[in-house]
């Protein structure tokens, strides 16, 4: 069995067979019926002759009472019998107390009390419900699927002849070349040999604005080339590539059961057994002392039919199901079904700065000139200097002096000083570039107090002047900052930069608590300081340095853009890399739990309604089958609209 498949099967076993009931429990769905053909399913066809025959006894009673109760028989064997084999086969295998037991004993009984009609009529609409339950429920998972799958077929492969052959995408292997048309999905990952495109990236990520991708560029499987023909070779295959990880990512997440699954879970296995005893409490007691044991039989089995669980836990995994296929849709990937509850918990966020709140690439912000140097000299003297240089700073001046369009003059006799700068020589000059601290060593009177991050230059011993940087802060950290205060969460800074560094973003962006200059322990230990203080805590990186604040917190989520290991020790990914999708998910995960909690307490309220009027006489057979299925569909329903629920408010 490959990924794929294994993904499929997986698609439809999300929710525990805890109550018995098809559609909780769907080992045959790999062998379902298109939806478009339910009418050739043997099911139909069973409840169909059930009904037809029904129906014929109600009518003939009229005219030959006699037949009645023959029909109503082959009517009940033909809608029961795999209701009464599956219950006999559960009490083999040692579970007792699901609805197909539940149902068993209710119809068996009413036949034991001569309510003949509402034995067959009460399995009927049982398996009605449970007809068109399954088939809503199904569907739900199905749609929840196909939001979210974006596998392909097939691709378009080039042969030995340089032409274009579909072949079955899982067939496709490292190192071979396909094509891509424009309006096309992006099969696999893969690398851009040939061709100019401009790319849609919102299935991954949910940004709107198309890139431009060309020669040598990474790609990544799931995303629309919108305008020209690509030809990309194939880095991984299908069960690696992208579309497949996101997929993968929901269907583990969903596993994992939040604490509200996993404790009606452990309530339906309580809940029915007591049921079961309080209805024969119910038949037998009174009885003892009044003699009406046909009426208190009935009021119990009436109190049978209604206590099925089956709402209850189907709707609540579904709901959080519905909650991560709707965040993966948003580029927000939960790694685990109990992260979206833990984040209906957070009271403080912890965001770190470069890479998080801001996009970790420094901008040149501006030049300061002295002894007759013009800004593009120093520029480009710096970028001469630089050029060689992998740090940020250098990557950023050489960029700006490449953007201007200046000439990258040639540098001799390059020496390094870690964590201080670069001595050069350039044009028989020599050139001295870093910080204020390289400049002392070199006895260079700066005359500027720069309150940013700056690139210091001297000429011939002669200071030149100073490039200031800035780390970009990006368009939506503002309204990200705000939209986590008006959901009543504090947000802290932690990071390793300077404490100017931070505090000017800390400002522009409206953070109120910084925590500048921190070591990897230092952030961990903060964190902590910040959860004794507000509660449970969300902490937000992207470097290898925060991996361990990640696993530590209450809840860690890493941006897309970051680094291996801090996806890894995360609990939640945002692909996007945006501020925003902070303030979305938790706005997600309370709507998700809050639904989860609505079908809870409605199921709830509706069983123990019907229990007291059956209790009191005022309900019966046929209004505890109806409320029993239509509570579950609804709270499918319920359940299901999550997926396209908007939660960018």
């Amino acid at each position: 069995m490959d990924g794929s498949e294994r993904i499929e099967k997986d698609s439809s076993c999300l929710v525990e067979d805890t109550c018995g009931c098809s559609c909780c429990h769907n080992e045959g769905a790999e062998e379902e019926e298109d939806e478009g053909v339910w009418y050739k399913s043997s099911e139909f066809y069973e409840i169909l002759i059930g009904a037809v025959l029904f129906a014929a006894a109600q009518l003939i009673s009229l005219y030959m009472p006699a037949y009645q109760l023959p029909l109503l028989i082959i009517s009940y064997l033909i809608l029961g019998k795999e209701v009464l084999l599956n219950a006999g086969r559960n009490i083999l295998k040692g579970h007792v107390f699901d609805e197909n037991f539940l149902m068993s004993i209710a119809t068996l009984g009413a036949f034991a009390i001569a309510e003949y009609p509402e034995a067959a009529g009460v399995m009927l609409f049982f398996r009605i419900g449970e007809f068109f339950e399954e088939r809503a429920a199904n569907k739900s998972r199905r749609q929840i699927i196909e939001a979210i799958d974006m596998r392909p077929e097939t691709v378009l492969l080039v042969n030995e002849q340089d032409e274009p052959v579909a072949i079955p995408a899982n067939q496709a292997v490292v190192g071979n070349i396909i094509i891509v048309r424009p309006g096309d999905r992006i099969p696999l990952d893969g690398t851009v040999l040939e061709g100019t495109s401009q790319i849609d990236s919102s299935p991954l990520t949910g940004e709107a604005v198309p890139i431009t991708v060309s020669e040598k560029e990474s790609v990544l499987s799931g995303c629309i080339n919108k305008t020209g023909v690509l030809k990309i070779r194939v880095e991984k295959i299908l069960d690696e590539s992208m579309v497949s990880r996101v997929l993968a990512s929901v269907q583990s997440a969903a596993a994992n059961k939040p604490r509200i699954q996993r404790f009606i879970s452990r309530f339906a296995g309580v809940y029915t057994p007591i049921v079961v005893i309080v209805a024969l409490l119910i038949a037998v007691v009174p009885s003892l002392f009044t003699g009406q044991w046909h009426n208190y039989i009935y009021i119990a089995l009436t109190f049978l039919v209604i206590s099925c669980p089956c709402a209850l836990v189907l709707s609540v995994p579904l709901a959080f199901f519905a909650g991560i296929g709707n965040a993966s849709r948003h580029g927000i990937l939960f790694k685990d079904g109990a992260a979206i509850e833990a984040l209906t918990q957070i009271k403080a966020a912890a965001l770190d700065k470069t890479g998080t709140i801001t996009h970790g690439v420094f901008d040149v912000q501006k030049i300061k000139t002295h002894n007759g140097f013009t800004e593009n000299i120093i520029l480009q003297l710096c970028a001469a200097v630089e050029n060689a240089s992998t740090h940020p700073l250098a990557v950023s001046i050489v960029r700006q002096a490449k953007e201007k369009t200046l000439k990258i003059l040639p540098a001799v006799d390059v020496e390094e000083v870690p964590g201080k700068g670069v001595k050069a020589y350039v044009e028989n000059k020599k050139v001295l570039c870093g910080n204020a601290v390289f400049m002392q060593d070199y006895d260079i009177q700066i005359n500027d107090a720069a309150e940013k991050t700056a690139v210091y230059l001297a000429v011939d011993n002669k200071y030149a002047g100073c490039i200031i940087l800035g780390d970009q802060i990006k368009d939506d950290a503002v309204s990200a900052i705000a939209g986590l205060k008006k959901q009543g969460i504090s947000v802290a800074m932690l990071t390793g930069d300077s404490s100017e560094g931070a505090a000017a973003v800390a400002d522009k962006t409206g953070i109120d608590m910084v925590h500048a200059k921190l070591l990897p322990d230092e952030k961990l230990s903060t964190m902590q300081k910040i959860r004794a203080e507000k509660g449970k805590i969300l902490f937000v990186g992207d470097g290898i340095n925060d991996a361990p604040v990640l696993a530590n917190a209450d809840v860690g989520a890493a941006m897309g853009s970051g680094a291996d290991a801090a996806i890894e020790a995360a609990d939640v990914v945002f692909m996007t890399s945006r501020v925003d999708a902070i303030p979305y998910a938790l706005r997600l995960a309370k709507t998700t739990r809050a639904i989860a909690v609505q079908n809870v307490v409605f199921a709830l309220t509706i069983k123990i309604l019907i229990m007291i009027g059956s209790f009191l006489g005022y309900a019966s057979l046929w209004s505890a089958v109806f409320a029993d299925t239509g509570v579950a569909i609804i709270c499918v329903l319920n359940a299901v609209r999550i997926l396209y629920s908007d939660h960018t408010t």
